[in-house]
C-alpha cells in the first residue's frame, strides 16, 4: 500500500470549501493556512483542450459565468469570477489553470489528490492530458500526486501516459467486483461514499492492499467512526476541524457542530 505512509487523515476537499471558494487558488492557500498536508481537487477541460479546475459541467454555481466549460475556451472562462459567489472577500478569484495549481502546491509544500472530471467521450484524452502535465510540471519535493476518477476510461488514459502514475479509483457504492476493476486500471485506491461504508467492506478492501478514503465527513464523531473501522483518510469541507477527530481533540469535536453556513450539509455528496 504505498500511500498508507503518505496520505495524511484528513485531506481538504475541493481545496478547502466551506472556508474558500472551491477548487481555486485562494483555497488551496486556506488549507495550508488550516493546517491541511494534501487537498483534492477537480480538473476538466476546456473548448480549446485547456486543464481548469472545476466540478461541475457548468460553470454558474461557482463562478458568475454561463455555459458547459467543455463548449468555452480558456480565454473567456478566465473572464469569469470564480470568488465572488463565495464571499465579496474573494472577489475577482479567476478560475485557475491545472499548471496553475500545481505551482502554488509547489510553492505551499502540501500535496494532492487530483479528482478527473471528464465530458463523456472525453475521459481517456483528459487523463492524459492531466497525466502528461503533472509529469512535466509536479514539484519534486512533493509527494507524487494521486490521481482518481468515477470514470474507468479517464483513470486509463492517465495510466497509458504514464504507467507508474497512482492512480485512485472513486465510487458511489463500492460493487461486489470492486477488486477487479481496481486490479485491471492498476489503481492504488479505494474511494467511496462515507455513508455506504461499513466495518466489514473496509476490512476487506484494507485485506486487499487498499487503502480506504471516505467523502465528503464534516462531522467529527463520523470522522472516528471510520477510523475506526480503518478508513485511511477523509476528505472534508472543514479538514482543521476533521482534523480533531485524528488527534482526538475535544475542541475540535464541539466546533464541528458549528460549520460554516457556507458550507452547507456536504456530507455524501459526490467527491
Amino acid at each position: 500500500m504505498p500511500f498508507d505512509g503518505l496520505l495524511p487523515p484528513v485531506v481538504g476537499h475541493r481545496g478547502v470549501a466551506a472556508c474558500a471558494p472551491e477548487n481555486t487558488v485562494a483555497g488551496l492557500r486556506k488549507a495550508k493556512e488550516l493546517g491541511c498536508r494534501w487537498v483534492e481537487f477537480d480538473v476538466r477541460l476546456t473548448a480549446d483542450a485547456q486543464l481548469i479546475l472545476l466540478h461541475d459541467e457548468r460553470l454558474e454555481r461557482t463562478t458568475d459565468g454561463q455555459g458547459k466549460a467543455i463548449t468555452l475556451p480558456l480565454a473567456t472562462i478566465r473572464r469569469f469570477d470564480a470568488g465572488c459567489r463565495f464571499s465579496s472577500l474573494f472577489r475577482g478569484e479567476p478560475v485557475p489553470t491545472l499548471a496553475e495549481a500545481v505551482a502554488a502546491l509547489g510553492e505551499l509544500g502540501i500535496g494532492a489528490n487530483i479528482e478527473l472530471k471528464a465530458t463523456h467521450g472525453r475521459g481517456a484524452e483528459t487523463g492524459a492530458l492531466v497525466s502528461a502535465m503533472l509529469r512535466q510540471l509536479w514539484p519534486r519535493h512533493l509527494p507524487k500526486p494521486l490521481v482518481s476518477s468515477f470514470d474507468h476510461e479517464a483513470l486509463a488514459g492517465a495510466r497509458a501516459d504514464n504507467p507508474e502514475v497512482m492512480l485512485g479509483l472513486l465510487f458511489h457504492v463500492v460493487p461486489a467486483n470492486w477488486r477487479p476493476v481496481a486490479e485491471s486500471l492498476g489503481c492504488s485506491t479505494i474511494h467511496a461514499n462515507h455513508r455506504r461504508l461499513h466495518p466489514a467492506l473496509v476490512t476487506d478492501i484494507r485485506d486487499a492492499g487498499y487503502p480506504v478514503l471516505a467523502y465528503t465527513v464534516n462531522d467529527t464523531l463520523r470522522a472516528r467512526t471510520l477510523f475506526s473501522w480503518g478508513v485511511t483518510s477523509v476528505f472534508s469541507d472543514v479538514p482543521h476541524i476533521i482534523l480533531g477527530a485524528a488527534t482526538g481533540s475535544d475542541a475540535h469535536h464541539l466546533a464541528a457542530n458549528h460549520l460554516n453556513p457556507t458550507a452547507g450539509s456536504r456530507q455524501g455528496t459526490a467527491s
